[in-house]
C-alpha cells in the first residue's frame, strides 16, 4: 500500500499530541466508524444486526450506533456531487451471495477500526475516489462470510482485501444504544491538555526572552 506523504506525514506528527479535533479520529468524536470500519471487530459493542425487507437490506451497527440502508431495486448511485461519512451504498445478488458496492465517500474518515486507529489512524483516509465491494456469503445456519475490496488509486497502488466471517451469537439479543456524545469527556481532556501545553510553551517563552 502506498499512503499519500503529506497525510502520513501529519499522522506521525500529532498521532500521540493531538492538539486540534482534525487530528483525532472520527470514532474519537463520536461521528462513524465508516462503511468499512463498522464491520470489523473492535474492543467492545461489536453487534451487527443485519435485516431484509422488501427491495432493501439494512445494516445496523451497535457501535456509533449507525445503520446502512441498501437499496437493492437496480437504482444509481447518488450524483458525484453528494458526499457522505458512510458513503452511498447499492446492492443486488448474486446467487446466496450479497453484494453491496459502496461509492460516494466523503473522504474524512478511514477504513480500519477506530477510523483506521491506531495502526493505521489518518494516514489511510482514502479520498473522494475511494470504492468498497462488499460481499455476504450465507455458509451456513450460523455463519455468513464478510469480504471487502477497497480501492483507491489515489491512496493505493492497487485493490486489497479484507475478510472474516460473522458468527450468530444466539444470546446476543440486545444491541445498545451507542450513546457517545453525551459522556465524550475524552475529547475535553485531550484538547484542555493541548491548550495548556501551549500555555506552558508560552510562559517558558516569556522567562526565555526576559
Amino acid at each position: 500500500m502506498r499512503l499519500e506523504a503529506e497525510r502520513l506525514a501529519r499522522y506521525e506528527q500529532k498521532r500521540d499530541a493531538p492538539d486540534t479535533y482534525e487530528d483525532l479520529t472520527t470514532w474519537d468524536r463520536c461521528i462513524t466508524l465508516g462503511a468499512v470500519g463498522s464491520m470489523l471487530p473492535f474492543f467492545y459493542n461489536n453487534g451487527i444486526e443485519i435485516v431484509q425487507a422488501p427491495q432493501y437490506v439494512v445494516i445496523r451497527n451497535e457501535m456509533i450506533h449507525e445503520a446502512r440502508i441498501v437499496p437493492l431495486d437496480g437504482r444509481p448511485h447518488a450524483g458525484s456531487r453528494v458526499r457522505m461519512w458512510m458513503g452511498d451504498s447499492r446492492g443486488h445478488w448474486e446467487g446466496n451471495a450479497l453484494i453491496v458496492e459502496t461509492t460516494n465517500f466523503n473522504a474524512r474518515v478511514g477504513v480500519g477500526p477506530g477510523d483506521g486507529g491506531f495502526n493505521f489512524g489518518v494516514a489511510t483516509r482514502p479520498t473522494e475516489n475511494a470504492s468498497v465491494i462488499e460481499r455476504f456469503t450465507r455458509v451456513d445456519e450460523h455463519t455468513i462470510n464478510y469480504e471487502a475490496t477497497i480501492q483507491d488509486p489515489r491512496t493505493w497502488t492497487k485493490p486489497w482485501r479484507i475478510a472474516y466471517p460473522l458468527k450468530h451469537e444466539a444470546n446476543y439479543t440486545f444491541i445498545s444504544e451507542y450513546g457517545c456524545h453525551e459522556g465524550n469527556i475524552f475529547m475535553y481532556d485531550v484538547l484542555s491538555g493541548a491548550r495548556a501545553q501551549e500555555m506552558k510553551a508560552a510562559g517558558a517563552g516569556e522567562k526565555g526572552s526576559k
